[in-house]
Formats: C-alpha cells, sequence, structure tokens
C-alpha cells in the first residue's frame, strides 16, 4: 500500500501528530479573531460549495451556506441533499499514474472532505472511485449541516456576497447568471451535460454479459468474480444494427436558444456515433483487454456497465450519456446483447450547463476582478469533473481563509495536477475557452531518458506530490483533518 502524503498508508491517511497540532492552533487563532466577523456567504450545496464551507468552518469561520433546492428546482437534481451526484457515480481513477487519481492523491494532501465521503460510500469500480450516490450525498450532507459553524439556508441567491463564494456550478438559477453576466461585462458560456441510463441489475442476461475489468486490472475486494464490469459483447452484424438504430433514433430537439457546444467528455452517445461507425468501437465500445471468459476471445466491440449502488443493484451503461427520448432509450437500448430485458431505473437526459469564461473575467485566484473577496469554485470555474470542481472548492475555502486573514490567496505550483488545472484557467485562450478536465497534457513536461518512458507518468506524479508537500510546508497552510 503506498504511502499518503499526509502521513498515513494509503486511503484517508492521517495528519501527522505534528502537523494536527498545527492545525489546532491555526483553528484556535482563526476562531478568536473571527469572534466578531459576520457569516461568510456560500452560494451553492453542491460538491464545490460543501468542500469549501468546510474548509472555512473547520479554520473557525461562520458559514451561510445557501442551497436554492428544494424550493427552486433543477432540470437535474431529484433531492435536496447537500452534495447530490446528478451524473455519473465515479470520481474516476484513484490510480496515482492517472491524472485524476494523481488529483485525489493532492486533495487528500490538502484534507478533502469530498473523498472522505467518497471512501466511505465506495462501491466495486476497478481502479475507479465509484460510490453509491445515495450513501455518498447523505454523507457530505450530515457532515456539513450539521457542523457547528455551518448554516443551511434554503433559497435562492439572486445577487453576489462580498466575502463569499460562489460555486452553484453548471446549473445556476437565471437570476444569479444574469447578476453574474452584468458583473463580469459579458455572457457566460454554456453547453449541454447529458446523463446514462441505469439499469436493473436483475434484468440483465448473465448467459451474454460476463464480469471483467479491462485488461483484469481490479484494485478494491468485493466486485465478485471476474472483475468490477459487466460486458455486453457484440459481432460485427450486431454492432453495425445498433450503430444503424442509434443515428436513426428521435432525439430531443433544444430551443434555438439553446444552441451551444458539447463538451468533449459529455458527448451523448449518438452524438459520437454520427461522427463515423468506428467512432464508438474506438471509444465506450473499444474491446481491448476484455476477453469473454467463457470463450477466451475479444468481441468486435464491447458495452460496459458499471456498478451505481453498494448492495449491486443498479448499474449505468457506461459512455451512453443521450439525448434520445425515453422510447427510443428503451428500443434502442435493449438491442445491446444481454439488454434485451433491460429495467430502466433512470432514463438517460440531457440539461443545460453554464460557466463563466474564467481567463477572460477572472483572477487567477479565480476571484472577482474588482473585489478579490469573491471567490468563484467549481464547475461554474470551467473544470469539468467530479474530482475537479471539488478540489477548486477546497483551495478556494483555504484562500478566502487566507485572505481574511491579510494574506495573499496562494495557488500549489504548475507542475501539480490542482496548480495546472488553475495555470489552465488563467493562461486559455479566453476566445476559444471551453472546460477542462485534470490531464497530463496539463503539466510541464519532464525530461527522462528514452529507456524510461514506461513509467514518465510515475515521475510527474512523484514530482507533483513532492512540490505540493513543499509547497503546504512553505505555505504555512495547515491542512484539516476530514
Amino acid at each position: 500500500m503506498g504511502r499518503d502524503p499526509r502521513g498515513g498508508a494509503g486511503g484517508r491517511g492521517e495528519l501527522s501528530a505534528g502537523r494536527r497540532s498545527a492545525a489546532s492552533v491555526a483553528v484556535s487563532i482563526a476562531t478568536a479573531e473571527n469572534a466578531q466577523r459576520p457569516p461568510i456567504t456560500i452560494v451553492g450545496g453542491g460538491l464545490a460549495g460543501s468542500e469549501a464551507a468546510f474548509q472555512l468552518a473547520e479554520r473557525g469561520f461562520d458559514i451561510e451556506l445557501h442551497e436554492m433546492r428544494p424550493l427552486v428546482g433543477t432540470p437535474a437534481h431529484r433531492t435536496e441533499r447537500l452534495a447530490e451526484l446528478v451524473c455519473s457515480n465515479t470520481f474516476k481513477s484513484t490510480e496515482r499514474t492517472n491524472a485524476h487519481g494523481l488529483l485525489k492523491a493532492e486533495m487528500r494532501a490538502l484534507g478533502s472532505l469530498i473523498l472522505c465521503a467518497a471512501d466511505q460510500a465506495r462501491v466495486p469500480g476497478g481502479s475507479a472511485l465509484a460510490v453509491d450516490r445515495e450513501i455518498f450525498s447523505q454523507a457530505v450532507h450530515d457532515r456539513v449541516s450539521r457542523h457547528a459553524r455551518i448554516r443551511v439556508v434554503r433559497g435562492e441567491v439572486r445577487d453576489i456576497p462580498s466575502p463569499g463564494i460562489i460555486a452553484t456550478g453548471p446549473l445556476t438559477s437565471d437570476a444569479l447568471a444574469e447578476r453574474i453576466r452584468t458583473r463580469l461585462g459579458q455572457a457566460s458560456l454554456s453547453f449541454y451535460d447529458a446523463i446514462a441510463p441505469v439499469i436493473a441489475r436483475d434484468s440483465i442476461d448473465d448467459t451474454v454479459a460476463y464480469r471483467a475489468s479491462r485488461y483484469g486490472k481490479e484494485t478494491m475486494e468485493g466486485a465478485g468474480d471476474g472483475g468490477a464490469y459487466l460486458n455486453c459483447p457484440m459481432d460485427r452484424d450486431q454492432y453495425a444494427a445498433f450503430i444503424d438504430a442509434l443515428v436513426s433514433a428521435d432525439q430531443h430537439q433544444p430551443h434555438a436558444f439553446d444552441q451551444v457546444p458539447y463538451f468533449e467528455g459529455c458527448m451523448p452517445v449518438e452524438e459520437m456515433a454520427a461522427r463515423g461507425r468506428e467512432t464508438l468501437r474506438f471509444g465506450p465500445l473499444k474491446p481491448v483487454g476484455l476477453r469473454d471468459p467463457r470463450t477466451g476471445r475479444e468481441a468486435f466491440a464491447v458495452v460496459q456497465l458499471r456498478q451505481e449502488d453498494r448492495a449491486g443493484r443498479m448499474w449505468n451503461i457506461v459512455g451512453f450519456q443521450t439525448r434520445l427520448r425515453t422510447p427510443e432509450q428503451t428500443r434502442v437500448f435493449r438491442m445491446i446483447p444481454g439488454l434485451a430485458h433491460a429495467e430502466f431505473l433512470r432514463f438517460g437526459s440531457i440539461h443545460r450547463n453554464s460557466y463563466v469564461n474564467a481567463p477572460a473575467s477572472l483572477t487567477p485566484a479565480l476571484t472577482l476582478r474588482d473585489d478579490p473577496r469573491v471567490f468563484f469554485a467549481g464547475q461554474l470555474t470551467g473544470v469539468e469533473g467530479y474530482t475537479e470542481s471539488s478540489a477548486t472548492g477546497l483551495l478556494a475555502g483555504i484562500n478566502l481563509s487566507r485572505l481574511l486573514h491579510g494574506a495573499e490567496p496562494l495557488l500549489p505550483p504548475p507542475s501539480t495536477m490542482l496548480g495546472a488545472l488553475y495555470r489552465y484557467l488563467r493562461e486559455a485562450d479566453a476566445a476559444n475557452f471551453q472546460p477542462m478536465n485534470a490531464n497530463f497534457g496539463l503539466l510541464d513536461d519532464l525530461a527522462v531518458p528514452e529507456r524510461e518512458k514506461r513509467r514518465k507518468k510515475e515521475a510527474l506524479a512523484e514530482r507533483a506530490l513532492a512540490d505540493l508537500a513543499a509547497w503546504i510546508s512553505e505555505s504555512g497552510i495547515a491542512p484539516v483533518s476530514p
């Protein structure tokens, strides 16, 4: 088991005694200094807002966390809990040689509440940190709403608070979005985010589907025999018929004013299929590394399903975000071998997302240029993904705390994944700005001998974590213990 950069062995890890002491002293000082301050306003109770609220509260600040649900609903949310996951149930890879895994390691070093809750709610997902979404959101909701220094306020916020953090996410209310546009002096950008269907486990035909993880990779116990995923193999003729049905199926047609570009990471499956008949076979339906244990052969194409809940009763179709109408989803997706009698527990859907043009509108620390006490966090900043959104909330909380104590906001070095994301948000081409996931392409290159090319990502991860540890020590940041 790898060594956690906070001093523990793998997983959550624990703060060392010295760092626990430093954190306790910092909180005591902050508590005394903040006794006369009005509460800090955080707008948005999603991943970023919940993380930011926890970070500030643990540093001795009183917080009002505003969440408009259930008084004002959204097209995607179903509950009133904080940190509800509305798309996938996975935070992606845990491996540090994967960009998302490296970002998680950095967040753990900084004391992330969101990752702590994800660990508690984890379900089998191969090398991915997949969670039972109900257990996860309840864990975050309880931890935040019961915190002595956090008061959850229900209702829509229509103006920009100062000091405060805006973490309203891609479904920001129209009134606040308009206020943000007015304040920034330009329109926000927007894109669509599509949700994949969820299938009942007992409706999947096990005589057709088989258990396996790609190349046999498995990082946690409890996944059952064969691997973490259910795999539905297609031969050439089945694939061809499926593509024909998919590209000709009836789709939801957005209004003219909603004609906006898709983000590549959330491309609807029918849009991918329309790009070419082989596109899906080299994307979410790629068969490589997935040999059928019954035959020992790779299929022409493979549809994978990933476990959604801890009990294993709900499985989502990986990569099948869609805007197909509900009857068409039933008709077309039941053409997938093994899903002929699929019971759909949740149909795929689509909703509008918004984000600000960060390089054109915000400071490097993601604050308003005319008021550095107003931070932005989460997907509204132009990061894409659960982990990335949570990470910006974590850093926003740390930096607002610093600012209110008279210190300057700090950003991790760009050799770290978190620092590289922030660099992208300040240096990207403002005229063509698009949301960004964590990826190794954001990091400065690292020269390694030709014979060591295979371990280049390992070297990048080692450098990132070493640089982050040095930055934490030099900056005087005392990570909290979630």
